[in-house]
């Protein structure tokens, strides 16, 4: 009981908002009582489980050990994904605990990935709560990336500790004062992107579940076809910029604020973010223009643009169907999966920096290949970097390749096709919601996949978005001997 202490307090807290939040739905179905009520007894559920929570884990000491945060991370996310799972499972939608689970999934891990063959004839109050679900899962695991997994020495995130001189200690204070300015900044980034969507034309409802799903780079939409229903060009201008945003660093913007200067163009990541989208979008639009005849060239540079963001950030909308733009388009926007944003932003995938500290060992192996002697300073935005960074990355790399390998072939064991078990599996891992083919594509869905298959996407889902050694050490006989 004493290891799951720490895990209870917090999930103690962590349950009383998430039922807090199932609330809001409510209160938009109060028109249809017996929608309500599902939302309800879910608030209830989790309200109970935060009593018994509170009880078993308020003895908890302040100074937490490394093995506490792994239990602490595990749980709670275990946690929100199966208590999230309710509302739909209460509800009349006729889906079963599994569908409810992998839609809950979806949601929480901001992979964007659903059941619902048809969106548009959703209750407003389960649309309200899907887009909800993203954007908590959103700030969550801003907070993860900054606070616990640099901690735990996770996949080179420890090269970010300094970033920020308060979090060089976990000490709760000063973790609550930047978790708090993160969180600010998050809500703020949230209302300028609402904003902008009800100026250019969308109406209130679509505009707060599409900004929730935007900033938090989930995908849920409120419509079947994603941005292709609103057929605006500004609108897909406005949700580039912010996708981009909440790929970004949210503690670098942190830092931007409270020193009153612009820094964000000043990291490598966000420099390599920036030139994937413009050169990936040239390349992408050049090949349309070639291949079409007579085409119109500011629609393919605007479609083009949209949905390469959506892809690199692992946001998952879609303006039109991209696995019809032809082989080279597909090829690029599938390896662009692998990418992701950057680390301590909302979106998945590897993360950039570690492309970037692949590039300088693979630079410093290949000198010292001609020279054995060479000393050389490794820094990664001015800063030294470690031995334990690198083989921490690369051991993330492992898990990655380990886990795409597997899961696609479970998936082709429980009789899908290549193209759907290959992408399928990539898309969950790095978090991105949409595959390629016919059925898990653009505009298509994961209703028609049989139970294994989503079971497997959903254990893909988690251990993409916690990056593997967070989940996954807690199932060790190590881990319960330590």
């Amino acid at each position: 009981m004493k290891l799951f202490a720490p895990a209870m307090k917090i999930a103690a807290f962590v349950m009383l908002m998430w039922g807090s939040i199932m609330l809001l739905p409510a209160m938009l179905s109060l028109d249809n009582w017996a929608e309500s009520l599902d939302f309800i007894g879910s608030a209830a559920t989790c309200y109970v489980l935060s009593m018994v929570f509170y009880h078993y884990g308020r003895k908890t000491p302040k100074n937490l050990q490394p093995r506490a945060l792994f239990m602490i991370t595990a749980f709670n996310w275990l946690l929100l994904c199966l208590t999230g799972a309710l509302p739909y499972w209460f509800s009349d939608l006729d889906i079963g605990f599994t569908d409810s689970l992998f839609e809950s999934i979806a949601g929480v891990t901001t992979t964007g990935s659903s059941i619902f063959s048809s969106v548009d004839d959703l209750p407003d109050g389960v649309l309200l709560y899907r887009s909800l679900t993203q954007w908590v899962g959103g700030i969550g695991i801003i907070m993860v990336a900054v606070a616990i997994l640099p901690s735990l020495k996770i996949g080179g995130m420890r090269l970010f500790r300094s970033e920020f001189s308060e979090w060089s200690q976990l000490d709760a204070g000063r973790i609550s004062k930047i978790a708090a300015h993160i969180i600010v900044v998050y809500v703020l980034i949230s209302l300028a992107c609402l904003l902008a969507y009800r100026i250019f034309g969308m109406s209130w409802f679509d505009a707060v579940n599409h900004m929730m799903t935007t900033v938090s780079t989930g995908g849920f939409s409120t419509r079947d076809n994603s941005f292709g229903y609103f057929n605006s060009s500004h609108l897909q201008f406005v949700s580039s910029i912010f996708m981009l945003l909440g790929a970004c660093p949210f503690l670098l913007i942190v830092i931007s604020f409270e020193k009153r200067r612009f820094s964000l163009l000043q990291d490598r990541q966000v420099r390599l973010l920036m030139n994937l989208a413009f050169f990936n979008t040239l390349i992408i639009t050049l090949w349309r223009i070639y291949q079409v005849q007579d085409p119109d060239i500011l629609r393919i540079l605007e479609s083009s643009a949209f949905n390469t963001i959506s892809v690199i950030t692992t946001t998952g909308f879609a303006s039109e169907n991209y696995g019809l733009w032809g082989t080279m388009p597909v090829m690029i926007l599938c390896f662009l999966m692998f990418s992701g944003g950057c680390s301590g932003s909302t979106s998945g995938g590897v993360k950039l920096f570690r492309y970037q500290l692949l590039a300088i060992f693979m630079k410093e192996h290949t000198l010292r290949s001609l020279h054995p002697g060479i000393t050389a300073p490794r820094t990664y935005n001015a800063r030294p970097i470690g031995d334990d960074v690198l083989v921490a990355s690369l051991a993330y790399f492992f898990f990655v390749i380990v886990s795409w390998s597997v899961s696609s072939c479970l998936l082709a064991a429980s009789g899908l096709d290549p193209i759907t078990s290959i992408t399928g599996s990539l898309s969950a891992i790095m978090n991105v919601g949409p595959g390629f083919g016919d059925t898990i594509g653009p505009v298509g869905n994961y209703s028609s996949l049989p139970d294994s298959a989503k079971y497997v996407l959903s254990i893909d889902m988690l251990l993409g978005r916690l990056e593997f050694l967070a989940l996954v050490i807690i199932f060790t006989r190590e881990y319960w001997k330590w």
